[in-house]
């Protein structure tokens, strides 16, 4: 369905954008029909970056993505509006999505105005309402309301039934859970899965490791922009073998040990890109080779690949 082939994003940055920031680096992977792929990442690993790409809400520097064979970017008038009825967004904040000042059923309006001006309200109203209780929001209890009468819960379901409500077939689920509670954040995620079983592909963009693993069959490991591990989230989990994936895993809080003894720095360098390794600054086991070449992906066994110049032997 959506394929990313070698897409970067740079962006010039210093006085008279003298210098270059590489947000994104070479990045391919693969969704397919009815799949949910994790990217994970730390802050400023570029996650949110391709997400935005994929929508179209930038540009890429090069590289090109593929939606059912077509280029996103050369997507104009009609043809980008297609797509945007087909690929759909939800982000983080959900109160950002909304004006304070109107009802929440207004995000409804909106798209009946530009994608369904011709049908008939009793249509529309059916329409409606079979998307919210695909979400699980009951109409007559949240369309009359303001956004600070509802949960972030119901927010995120709202955002989530708009994009139902375009027939999507992809859906770029981007850090949606992180500012909601735990007893609402496995209602999401559920949701997802239920969506996911009626044939709805998922990018689900998180940093958080138990949520990918929980969601997704194939997991795509980000660092510095580059793809360091990707392949089925079960062999990314149960036997990571980049340093960094490694790093990630062992970084999650233990019961059976003390956070001072798994403690480790995750904080993203946003200095310029060197010729060799991303990670290799930081890499407990780099070689003299990992300071000057920069690793390629290389398969390691069934839909598992890694960008390691350990495991080129």
């Amino acid at each position: 369905m959506l394929r990313l082939d070698e897409i970067s994003k740079v962006y010039k940055v210093g006085t008279f954008g003298g210098k270059e920031l590489h947000a994104v680096s070479q990045v391919s992977f693969d969704i397919q029909d009815g799949e949910v792929v994790s990217l994970i990442g730390e802050s400023g690993s570029g996650k949110s970056t391709i997400g935005k790409m994929i929508l179209r809400l930038i540009s890429t520097s090069s590289g090109s993505i593929l939606f059912n064979g077509v280029d996103v970017s050369t997507l104009t008038g009609g043809a980008l509006k297609e797509y945007r009825r087909s690929v759909q967004g939800v982000f983080q904040d959900p109160f950002s999505s909304y004006n304070p000042i109107f009802k929440a059923d207004r995000v409804f309006g909106i798209i009946k105005d530009e994608f369904y001006p011709g049908m008939p309200r009793a249509q529309w109203d059916q329409k409606l309402e079979g998307s919210l209780e695909a979400v699980g929001l009951n109409p007559e209890h949240v369309l009359s309301k303001f956004p600070h009468q509802l949960s972030g819960g119901q927010l995120q379901r709202f955002l989530i039934a708009r994009a139902l409500l375009l027939d999507i077939q992809f859906l770029v689920a981007d850090e949606i859970i992180s500012m909601l509670d735990a007893s609402t954040r496995i209602d999401v995620l559920n949701l997802l899965a239920d969506l996911k079983s009626g044939g709805l592909s998922i990018l689900f963009i998180t940093h958080d490791l138990s949520l990918a693993y929980y969601i997704s069959e194939r997991a795509v490991i980000l660092y510095r922009g580059c793809v360091v591990e990707m392949g089925a989230t079960n062999k990314i989990y149960d036997s990571p073998l980049h340093p960094y994936t490694k790093m990630l895993m062992a970084s999650v809080p233990r019961l059976d040990k003390k956070w001072e003894e798994v403690e480790i720095e995750l904080k993203a360098q946003q200095s310029e890109l060197s010729s060799g390794c991303v990670y290799y600054e930081r890499c407990p086991d780099a070689e003299p080779v990992c300071g000057k070449d920069r690793p390629t992906l290389l398969e390691v066994g069934d839909d598992h690949a890694v960008a390691c110049f350990r495991h080129m032997a």
